[in-house]
């Protein structure tokens, strides 16, 4: 089964329409998604509804945006499958969502005050259906330079790397609660892309809180990451799963289906679906 279990839509950071995205999943004969907004479980419904028309399977999913404290740095956790209406994720998420939209609009009235033009009209048309705001639709008020672009590069390292005037970050999620909440709501919770933010070390810890599984395939893991990866699945009885990670406009350019599942790695969610 091809399958492609890390996609975003215009419910969080992605940048395209649940029809939008399913219709190229369709195309690239994806038989399996799973829609990870983060943060946010609002795009399961919708996405179920439209991919049944298609003969494509929805599984639950989520990208909660975490944190490891000890080693301070960022941790993503997948969910996949957890039960509606998963009341533990949304007591967990909805204030981290408030949190991110107040800092985001903060950044807007930072960066008028600074003499950026704002195009306040775009910045609303960009928010699509989810109503947190994201720094990508910040970046899109402001230049219609493509995200691979030298132009944005430049731009976007100027304001929210290093000392940029809008460089702080809102207090995430402790990663322990993250997986707990899943858990709790009958998902399994994965660990996101463990090789591009280096969370390898808090494995042990999260697994003592529920972790299922380990996100393999995504494009920006190395071959090394891979192994790694595979040796710990090995060693901890996890199982893997992997996606292409597509935010459409919003991120690299690639398609739906870039970065597959592997095939073997489909089990517990085909149990659980």
């Amino acid at each position: 089964m091809r399958a492609d279990l890390h996609v975003h839509s215009d419910y969080s950071d992605g940048y395209d329409s649940i029809e939008t995205i399913l219709a190229q999943a369709k195309k690239n004969g994806i038989e399996m998604i799973s829609f990870v907004d983060h943060d946010t479980t609002d795009t399961y419904p919708k996405a179920k509804k439209v991919a049944e028309a298609l003969g494509i399977i929805v599984i639950p999913g989520i990208e909660i945006s975490a944190y490891d404290f000890k080693r301070n740095r960022k941790v993503h956790i997948l969910g996949y499958g957890y039960n509606s209406p998963a009341i533990h994720i949304i007591d967990l998420c909805g204030e981290l969502l408030k949190r991110r939209d107040d800092h985001s609009w903060i950044q807007v009235e930072t960066l008028i005050d600074q003499g950026y033009t704002i195009r306040t009209s775009k910045l609303k048309k960009s928010k699509g259906e989810q109503p947190t705001l994201y720094k990508q639709h910040i970046m899109e008020s402001m230049t219609d330079a493509p995200y691979s672009s030298a132009e944005y590069k430049t731009l976007y390292r100027a304001l929210f790397k290093g000392d940029g005037i809008c460089a702080n970050d809102i207090e995430y999620i402790d990663a322990n609660l993250a997986v707990k909440a899943i858990k709790a709501d009958g998902g399994l919770p994965v660990l996101a892309h463990p090789g591009q933010l280096d969370s390898f070390d808090i494995i042990p810890e999260l697994i003592k809180n529920g972790l299922a599984g380990l996100e393999i395939n995504h494009p920006d893991h190395s071959e090394e990451d891979q192994l790694r990866i595979k040796a710990l699945a090995e060693q901890y009885g996890l199982f893997l799963t992997g996606g292409s990670d597509y935010h459409g406009n919003y991120w690299i350019p690639l398609e739906v289906g870039h970065t597959l599942a592997p095939d073997d790695a489909l089990h517990p969610l085909v149990w659980k679906h």
